[in-house]
């Protein structure tokens, strides 16, 4: 891809759609958005196929921490064969120590396992000690990019840390920010940053729940619903900064 690059995280088909027609550059496709992004289904996964841009999974078998068990490792395994299998361009991983630490040796086998796919390194990068040490081990097991609100809820407030973070990279490995990411401070992001690819939903509130719905469980008011004239007002912001 040639210019700056705006990936949009989409958990359904609906959205899928509309980050398309917005103009985003890449998908991280995902289901359950509302925890930071699960595996999607396979369903899902084959229908993503048919995109015009590339599209990387997910593979994130819960919630919660990166901290993960045998039969979560085995499920992640299956994932990717499932994404392989499904002619998508990569997978987004992340894997966290007991002291949160990367845990590079089930990173390793992990992107072993996804030989010839894409990947991308998830926030698990955010909760490290050390984020040198983290861009080092990265960047030794091959990873594409670093996606990373610099240790922060969301990229602004980790701006100053996020600065560092690229300054470490040196270049080696693409440091990709997201979370917060909005049509008001794209450009200025990508500009202090000096980096090439951004990460948001282009999402808007989910302000057409109905009622009933919402009265048993089924749906809630803080989920966000990708919008196509987002996406687009995202990707002009992104494609007015030079390269």
């Amino acid at each position: 891809m040639n210019g700056k690059i705006l990936e949009i995280c989409v958990d359904d088909a609906a959205g899928l759609e509309a980050a398309i027609a917005g103009g985003a550059d890449r998908i991280e496709l995902c289901s359950a958005l509302s925890v930071g992004g699960l595996t999607p289904s396979r369903g899902f996964m084959a229908l993503a196929a048919n995109a015009p841009v590339p599209v990387y999974a997910m593979i994130r078998p819960r919630g919660g921490d990166f901290i993960f068990s045998q039969g979560d490792i085995d499920t992640m395994l299956n994932d990717i064969d499932a994404v392989r299998q499904c002619g998508l361009a990569g997978v987004v991983l992340g894997v966290s120590r007991d002291d949160s630490t990367l845990d590079a040796m089930t990173l390793e086998k992990l992107i072993d396992h996804a030989e010839g796919l894409g990947t991308t390194l998830h926030r698990a990068f955010d909760l490290v000690p050390d984020f040198s040490e983290a861009v080092e081990t990265a960047i030794a097991l091959g990873f594409e990019r670093i996606l990373t609100s610099g240790g922060k809820k969301t990229v602004v407030d980790g701006l100053d840390s996020l600065e560092k973070i690229v300054s470490l990279a040196a270049g080696r490995i693409s440091i990709m920010p997201g979370a917060g990411v909005k049509v008001g401070n794209a450009a200025s992001i990508l500009k202090r940053l000096g980096v090439d690819e951004i990460h948001s939903s282009g999402g808007i509130p989910n302000s057409g729940a109905a009622a009933r719905t919402l009265e048993l469980g089924f749906d809630t008011t803080d989920r966000r619903i990708t919008d196509p004239a987002t996406v687009a007002a995202l990707k002009a912001q992104v494609s007015s900064v030079a390269n």
